[in-house]
């Protein structure tokens, strides 16, 4: 089969999440995909008290689940990937229940907010590149009324993202404005590892 991508180093993805397993797969490349089990609440908390910026905490977060993968499948070229929704200075985690989605739109709606973008390699025992990507959403100023239409239509899903919206669904009507790459936004800054890749003979250039 036709491949861009060379057969040596076995890629892993270390994440759960469907949408860059999806972003990776529409990209034609071969992978795994592995959750790393990391106390991301812990490692937040502590780049806040430290006064680290949300693009450090992301990027910790990142290597931490790239290490974990690594541990096991040291031949393996490991990547990881975090997203932190800023808004105004305030770090938002993902919702809990519908209630929490409520309140994370309720507090986002009629204003711009941050998505800090963590992507990182690791192969080797040692971090070999990382980047960060900044899209930035302005969020209409939505009705009670649409809030409430939108999650019954989204359900639960509205739970498993950071800001209760996938913007590659239904989360799309809550916007006026995006700036930005599409995948960093889904949480993987897509073209710069694929630039990376290639610069690192993964990938034909």
């Amino acid at each position: 089969m036709a491949s861009l991508q060379a057969a040596e180093p076995p890629l892993i993805l270390a994440s759960a999440s469907a949408a860059r397993r999806a972003l990776l797969e529409s990209a034609g490349l071969r992978f795994e995909a592995l959750a790393a089990a990391v106390d991301e609440a812990s490692i937040k908390e502590s780049a806040r008290a430290e006064g680290f910026p949300a693009a450090d905490a992301a990027l910790m977060l990142a290597e931490a689940k790239a290490r974990r993968i690594a541990a096991r499948r040291p031949e393996a070229l490991v990547i990881g990937c975090d997203q932190i929704l800023v808004q105004e200075g305030r770090w938002f985690d993902k919702p809990e229940g519908l209630a929490g989605a409520r309140a994370h739109l309720e507090a986002l709606r009629g204003r711009t907010h941050e998505l800090v973008t963590a992507v990182l390699c690791w192969r080797g025992g040692e971090r070999i590149w990382q980047h960060v990507a900044m899209p930035r959403l302005a969020m209409r100023p939505v009705s009670d009324a649409f809030l409430d239409a939108y999650l019954a239509l989204e359900g639960e899903r509205a739970t498993e993202s950071v800001g209760a919206y996938r913007l590659e669904g239904p989360g799309v009507h809550l916007f006026d404005r995006v700036e930005g790459e599409h995948a960093a936004i889904l949480g993987l800054p897509l073209l710069a590892l694929l630039g990376f890749l290639r610069q690192h003979g993964v990938l034909l250039a």
